[in-house]
C-alpha cells in the first residue's frame, strides 16, 4: 500500500490490517452507543447496530470507480501478499477495540454496551472495495460463523464465479445494482473492467441458485440513475431476491470531489420510487428508515428478522 494513501486512510479513522484490510466504525455503531439511534439494517433485519464489524478484506480493490462511492481515488495498485483469515479477523476484532475505548468514559455509554460492543456478534463485509477480491473470503466467512457471528456481504457483482465457488455464503448476501442498463451502468458505475456489465447479469442468473439470503441493493444517485423501475424490475425479477433494498446516495468520503449534495434524493424520493418498483414485481415496502433513506421492499408478510440475532 501506498504511503500517501496508508496516511489518508489513517486521517480517515481506518485501521488498518497489512496491506488491504480494513476497519472502521459506523456511525450507526456510534449513535447506538450514544444515543440509542440504530441502524436499518437492526430495524430491518434484527442484527445489532453496537455489536457490528464494519471491515473489507480489500480496502482499496475494485472493478468500478462508482462516481457515489466514498472510496480513496487514484491508489490503485496490486496487492503482493493477502493474509490468512484468522489474521484479518482477530486484527479487525483487536482494532474495533481500541476505537470504541473512549466510549467507555462518556455517560452516555452504559457499561454493558461498551463490553458488548468489543464482542462484535455481526460483521459487515462492505466497508469499502470489493470484497470478492480477497482470496480466502469464503473461508474468512467460514471462520466468522464458527465463532458465533453473522456475516453481511455486499458486492457489486463482477465476480460471478467467486459467489458459485464458496464453499461458506454470508447469512445475508447483497448484490449491488446501481443502474437499470448497460449505459446508465458505464456512467454511474465507471467500470474498470470490459465486460462488467455481462458480469454483473451472470451474478444476477446465478443468485436464485444461492443458498442463503439475499437482497438486490439499488443506490439511488439524483439526474443519474433513478426512474427506470420497470427496467430495474426485469432485473430484480432475474435474481427472484428475497428483499430489494432502494437507498439514497450520501454525500460522503471521496464522492464529495464528484458530486453535490443536490444529487441525494430526499426519502420520499426513495420511498416512491420503491413502491412503483414494488408494483412492478407484485412486491411492497415493508419497512422505511427515513434517517437513512432506505425502504426495503418484499412480499407482503415476509419475515424481516432473523431468528436468533
Amino acid at each position: 500500500m501506498k504511503q500517501d494513501l496508508r496516511g489518508i486512510l489513517e486521517k480517515q479513522q481506518y485501521k488498518l490490517s497489512g496491506e488491504h484490510a480494513a476497519v472502521k466504525l459506523c456511525h450507526w455503531m456510534k449513535e447506538s452507543l450514544l444515543r440509542g439511534r440504530t441502524c436499518y439494517k437492526q430495524d430491518f433485519y434484527g442484527i445489532r447496530s453496537h455489536r457490528c464489524l464494519q471491515m473489507t478484506p480489500a480496502v482499496n480493490d475494485c472493478t468500478h470507480n462508482c462516481l457515489f462511492c466514498w472510496r480513496v481515488r487514484g491508489f490503485e495498485s496490486s496487492v503482493a501478499k493477502w493474509q490468512e483469515p484468522e489474521v484479518v479477523l482477530d486484527h479487525c476484532i483487536e482494532s474495533q477495540r481500541k476505537l470504541v475505548t473512549g466510549f467507555k468514559g462518556d455517560p452516555r455509554c452504559s457499561r454493558q454496551m461498551w463490553d458488548e460492543a468489543r464482542e462484535p456478534k455481526q460483521v459487515a463485509i462492505s466497508l469499502a472495495g470489493e470484497p470478492t477480491m480477497y482470496p480466502y473470503l469464503s473461508d474468512f466467512i467460514a471462520l466468522c460463523h464458527r465463532r458465533g457471528m453473522t456475516t453481511f456481504l455486499v458486492t457489486n457483482g463482477t465476480f460471478p464465479e467467486v459467489l458459485e465457488k464458496m464453499d461458506e455464503l454470508p447469512t445475508q448476501l447483497y448484490v449491488t445494482v446501481a443502474a437499470p442498463n448497460e449505459e446508465v451502468y458505464k456512467r454511474i458505475c465507471v467500470p474498470r473492467i470490459p465486460d462488467g456489465w455481462e458480469r454483473l447479469m451472470r451474478t444476477l442468473e446465478l443468485f436464485p441458485s444461492l443458498s442463503t439470503r439475499k437482497v438486490i441493493r439499488h443506490t439511488l444517485v439524483k439526474e443519474y440513475n433513478m426512474g427506470w423501475e420497470r427496467e430495474y424490475a426485469r432485473l430484480d425479477a432475474i435474481a427472484d431476491p428475497m428483499f430489494i433494498e432502494p437507498k439514497g446516495y450520501v454525500f460522503v468520503g471521496d464522492s464529495r470531489t464528484r458530486m453535490t449534495m443536490d444529487h441525494m434524493p430526499a426519502h420520499k424520493d426513495v420511498v416512491e420510487f420503491g413502491a412503483r418498483l414494488g408494483r412492478e414485481l407484485g412486491m411492497e415496502v415493508l419497512r422505511e428508515k427515513p434517517d437513512s433513506r432506505v425502504v426495503v421492499v418484499g412480499q407482503n408478510g415476509e419475515q424481516t428478522l432473523i431468528p436468533g440475532l
